[in-house]
This record gives C-alpha cells, structure tokens and sequence, in this order.
C-alpha cells in the first residue's frame, strides 16, 4: 500500500468500533467502496462528501484492494 493510503486511512477503536475510515472523519474505507461499487463516481462521492478529496477515495480503492 502506497504511503498515501496510509496516511490517509485510520483505525481507531474509539471510531467506528475500530474500521479503517479516512483520517480526520468518521466515514469508512466500507461506505466510499459501497458507494462506488453502487455506480457512484469518484466526483458524486467528493461533491456529496466535501470533506473528502478524490486522493481519499483513491486511499479507500487502494486500502479495499490490499484485502485490509
């Protein structure tokens, strides 16, 4: 995984029960990859979520890919 995955994706017990989310928010690496895998594009997903970058939705494809 590249160092921007890591960077970017987070576990914390107090978050979430512990699932990997994106640093600095409580949304999971799970919704971003639910979301795309529901026909949403990388650009609904910043536009609906302006907290997130696409570099964080790229974080959650490569985090997702890595079987994490």
């Amino acid at each position: 995984m590249s160092a921007t995955a890591y960077d970017r994706i987070v576990r914390d017990p107090a978050v979430l029960a512990g699932k990997p989310v994106i640093r600095g928010t409580r949304l999971s690496v799970e919704l971003v990859s639910t979301l795309l895998a529901e026909g949403w594009t990388e650009t609904d997903i910043v536009t609906n979520y302006p907290g997130l970058s696409r570099e964080d939705v790229r974080a959650c494809l490569e985090y997702a890919g890595n079987g994490r």
